[in-house]
Formats: C-alpha cells, sequence, structure tokens
C-alpha cells in the first residue's frame, strides 16, 4: 500500500501547522518528567520536540529519502538527551508513544476525508517512521549509558553542566543539516 504524494503532502502540512500545538500537548503529558534531572533545561527538550516534529512533517514530503538519516541521528541524539535527563529507557519509548497518540489525533480529520485506503496508507507510514525513530532513541539512550559507564567506572558524573552544552551544539548540527536540506530544495 503506497500513499500518494498529494496525500503525503497533506499529513506533512497538518503536522507543520500543527507543531507548536503538538509540542505544548506533548510536553504537558510528559509534566515534570521533562525537568525531573536539571541538567538539559525545558527550553531545550522542547526545542528538541520541535526538530523531531519538524523531520516527522519532512518524512512525509519529497525529501523523506534525504531526511531519512538525519531522522536517525536526531533519534539517537534524542535517546542521549533522554539518558542525560536521567530517564529509564522505556521512558524514552514512552515519550514516543505519546508522540506517535497526539499526532494521530492531529491527523485523524485529514486522513478522515481521504479514501480509506489512502488514509491507511499515510498512518502506516508515519507509524513506521516512529517505529524507527524509537528504536534509534533507544539505541542512543544505551549508547550514552554505556559510554557514561565506562568512562566513569560506573560512578555518577558531577553536576552534568557539560550534558546541556553538548545536547544543545548536537542539536544546533541537527537543525543545520535539515536546514541545509531544505534550503538547497
Amino acid at each position: 500500500m503506497r500513499a500518494s504524494q498529494p496525500a503525503l503532502l497533506a499529513a506533512g502540512r497538518v503536522i507543520v501547522e500543527s507543531r507548536d500545538a503538538i509540542v505544548a500537548e506533548w510536553t504537558e503529558r510528559l509534566g515534570d518528567r521533562l525537568t525531573a534531572a536539571r541538567t538539559i533545561p525545558r527550553s531545550l527538550v522542547e526545542r528538541e520536540f520541535r526538530l523531531l516534529l519538524d523531520l516527522m512533517a519532512h518524512q512525509a514530503g519529497p525529501l523523506r529519502r534525504e531526511v531519512r538519516p538525519i531522522w536517525q541521528r536526531a533519534s539517537e541524539h534524542y535517546g542521549r538527551t533522554a539518558s542525560a535527563r536521567g530517564l529509564a529507557a522505556g521512558e524514552v519509548v514512552e515519550e514516543l508513544l505519546h508522540l506517535r497518540d497526539i499526532m494521530t489525533r492531529y491527523l485523524a480529520p485529514v486522513v478522515a476525508a481521504m479514501r480509506a485506503r489512502q488514509g491507511m496508507a499515510i498512518l502506516l507510514r508515519l507509524n513506521r517512521v516512529l517505529d524507527y525513530g524509537v528504536a534509534a532513541s533507544v539505541v542512543g539512550y544505551t549508547d550514552a549509558l554505556v559510554a557514561t559507564l565506562m568512562g566513569s567506572n560506573g560512578v555518577p558524573g558531577e553536576d552534568g553542566k557539560g550534558d546541556a552544552e553538548d545536547v544543545e551544539r548536537q542539536l544546533g548540527l541537527l537543525e543545520a543539516e535539515l536546514e541545509q536540506l531544505v534550503g538547497t530544495r
């Protein structure tokens, strides 16, 4: 089952137009979990959420093949950030499942207006992309956990100030890479 180009563009447009509302609902659902560890500020987590949604929107458009490697790196980065935030591996998965639920609700009116076959194809494609993001996030989380344990002989670090700076730097690189890709088309 393949989604048509107009249907994909309609879904991508909904994600772009609803991005800030989706981020607001996502952060509301996560509540105190966003700031459970003081190492990563809430604004930085929200910025990462916006990047993930921008990438999801492009996964539904004509640049989906070009965006796929950036999506993978951003998802892995999300997992590493979750580790720095002090989350458990299951919580990383749970946060992305909240995104799936919220996106499905926002896409429902557009999907319902399509022929059943087109709507199903859109939902399957975006769910597959999100599933891949969940797997990559768990890989990033695990990599960060192993690196922390290996680098500190199993002893937790000091205050984590370097974590926020590193997250922000890497997030900026991912945003610049997406901007360069989108700007060249």
